[in-house]
């Protein structure tokens, strides 16, 4: 006699639900020209309908429960948006959206902000930035230029300004635990009234947030600021959660770290993955040039006591390949919300000092020396991930701006449909480099694997690279 299955039989997979809605801005948008119109309308050259279809698609997915892009796209491939060109100005009709995003039959009002910084920035990008002979982006001061406009577009420089802004960074695939610590933090930031800026997703992006608005809250801080900052390959992995009151687009990878960097006054850096130890590369990488050698710029790595290990490997992994130096510009603080916000709340004070002593403006770090090697856009192809220069024969700060690169090609590798595809094609990425630094590479990286670092839903994990 068979023994039945004792599982109950799972139910066949159910629709999305979906909602169609017509939309009037809210937030910032500026009047739309009919030939900016047209261009968010052509999917053909030079068009920009599948770029803003996508965006807006992950602000409408905000609390998706995958960060596999194509899934997203997948789930919701009968989506669409259409302009609606009238006397009062644009609207927008869009048709088998996330129904999450509604209330009622309502959008979600701060949803529908995100929404209308999606086609904001979008545009602005396109015409503004790229199409524009005003910034050559080929040299450091253009890029930086460019930076400054972006996040300027974007209302992020606000003024009188103050140096109370503390970029968070972390995962958006960790646990539970670690997700309410950074609230705790978020939280005692808040109550200080310090401001938050994070890459805007779930996770370690969302929980300081959603702390500080507590913080600010019993302070009566009316005017909180929770700023998101995101780039068009990631955001369907890492959808905008609606407490972000400021979301910028910006239009790769290392324009966003680099408006992080010029923005921050102090960064708090919470467990995380790859995409984490990219970010704290390139800022030690930033640092470690020699003419940044004095500037104040307060990191602090912290997490529950379950994280030590975590931050113990990051520590280890970067003494060994960057030098006592690096590890001489952060503290790691471990199980101690309040002493990470008194600490950095201490530390602005210095950065405060030094920017008045040197007539630096508050809102956006000019002086900040960052090379060519963390501005060029690194594009993840299993050629660029193979030829990058991992050996010691070279100045400390360009090896962490290789080191970052490797990071940032196995983020895409993981997140972006479109360098999925060619993995699946080609194979994984091969990584090739001194022995030494492979080991402590290949160390680290099976560390993250093996704590599920790597993708929200990590047990089958396949590595997209390869140390060789």
């Amino acid at each position: 006699m068979s023994i039945p299955d004792a599982r109950p039989e799972r139910p066949p997979a159910q629709p999305y639900a979906t909602v169609d809605a017509e939309i009037w801005p809210e937030g910032s948008l500026e009047v739309l020209s009919q030939f900016e119109v047209e261009q968010l309308r052509s999917s053909g050259a030079g068009g920009l309908y599948p770029l803003l279809r996508r965006c807006m698609l992950a602000v409408l997915n905000s609390g998706s429960d995958t960060d596999d892009a194509q899934t997203v796209l997948d789930r919701y491939r009968d989506f669409d948006v259409s302009f609606l060109q009238q006397d009062r100005g644009l609207k927008l009709s869009v048709t088998g959206a996330p129904a999450h995003a509604f209330v009622d039959g309502r959008m979600i009002r701060g949803i529908r902000e995100l929404l209308f910084s999606v086609v904001r920035d979008i545009v602005f990008t396109r015409n503004e930035i790229l199409d524009d002979v005003r910034f050559d982006l080929d040299t450091v001061d253009g890029t930086t230029n460019a930076v400054f406009h972006q996040v300027r577009n974007g209302r992020l420089l606000s003024l009188p300004a103050s140096v109370n802004l503390v970029v968070c960074w972390g995962g958006h695939a960790i646990s539970r635990e670690e997700y309410d610590y950074t609230k705790l933090v978020g939280y005692e930031l808040g109550l200080r009234g310090l401001n938050v800026c994070t890459g805007c997703g779930p996770g370690a992006m969302k929980g300081p947030m959603k702390g500080a608005t507590i913080g600010h809250a019993k302070q009566r801080i009316r005017d909180g600021r929770y700023i998101g900052i995101t780039e068009p390959g990631i955001i369907a992995a890492e959808s905008p959660n609606p407490i972000v009151n400021a979301l910028v687009i910006m239009p790769d990878m290392e324009k966003r770290l680099e408006a992080f960097v010029r923005l921050a006054h102090g960064i708090v850096v919470f467990p995380g993955g790859v995409g984490t130890a990219e970010e704290i590369l390139y800022l030690l990488g930033v640092l470690l040039h020699p003419d940044n050698r004095n500037m104040p710029l307060p990191m602090i790595m912290t997490g529950p006591a379950s994280a030590e290990a975590y931050f113990r490997q990051i520590d280890e992994f970067v003494g060994a390949t960057l030098g006592e130096e690096a590890r001489s510009r952060y503290r790691i603080i471990i199980d101690d919300p309040i002493g990470v916000a008194r600490r950095m709340n201490e530390s602005l004070a210095e950065v405060r000092q030094f920017r008045e002593k040197h007539g630096d403006a508050y809102y956006f770090n000019w002086r900040l020396r960052i090379d060519r090697d963390f501005q060029q856009p690194f594009k993840a192809t299993h050629a660029s991930m193979e030829t990058l220069n991992l050996r010691e024969d070279q100045p400390v700060h360009e090896l962490a701006a290789n080191l970052r690169r490797v990071f940032s090609g196995i983020v895409s590798g993981n997140v972006r449909e479109d360098t999925a595809a060619a993995i699946e094609q080609g194979g994984p990425f091969v990584i090739n480099g001194s022995e030494r630094v492979m080991r402590l590479l290949d160390g680290l990286l099976s560390a993250f694997v093996a704590d599920r670092r790597m993708k929200i839903a990590s047990t089958d994990y396949t590595p997209c690279y390869r140390i060789k």
